[in-house]
């Protein structure tokens, strides 16, 4: 798979990409626990296209700018309107020795994208219909 094939549903990702830059880590309180962890956002390329993967704690460490990676298991997530690559827990990275020449014309979290709907394309808490945050429509 190649960045450029990437699009909002894009699972098992498998890829080998090259760290163009490293973002600086920030800290997020997880909603789910109020647990802190650490983010970084790394941009990453092939030769067709860049994006930005989102890296977290321990493996914020291992990533090295100008080192290439093969990506295995990840999937797209949309945010702020924008595609971002993680890894989740399925997925892992590991260093290669491959060269890869990143293309940073082609940034495809710099293109807007719309949130992929969940639950088949239809929103099931609303019925499939646009509520429009309980607003009427005249």
């Amino acid at each position: 798979m190649k960045v450029e094939d990437l699009n909002p549903g894009s699972r098992n990702v498998n890829l080998n990409v090259q760290v163009i830059e490293k973002g600086a880590p920030r800290e997020v309180v997880s909603r789910k626990d109020g647990t802190t962890h650490r983010v970084s956002d790394v941009l990453v390329g092939d030769s067709t296209g860049c994006i930005i993967l989102s890296v977290w704690n321990e493996d914020i460490e291992a990533v090295q700018e100008g080192t290439c990676y093969s990506i295995q298991n990840g999937y797209i997530t949309v945010f702020k309107d924008s595609m971002r690559l993680s890894l989740g827990r399925l997925g892992h990275m590991e260093k290669i020795s491959e060269e890869i020449e990143p293309n940073t014309g082609n940034n495809v979290s710099d293109k807007k994208v719309e949130r992929r709907p969940r639950f088949g394309g239809q929103d099931r808490k609303y019925g499939g219909r646009d509520r429009s945050y309980g607003r009427r429509r005249y």
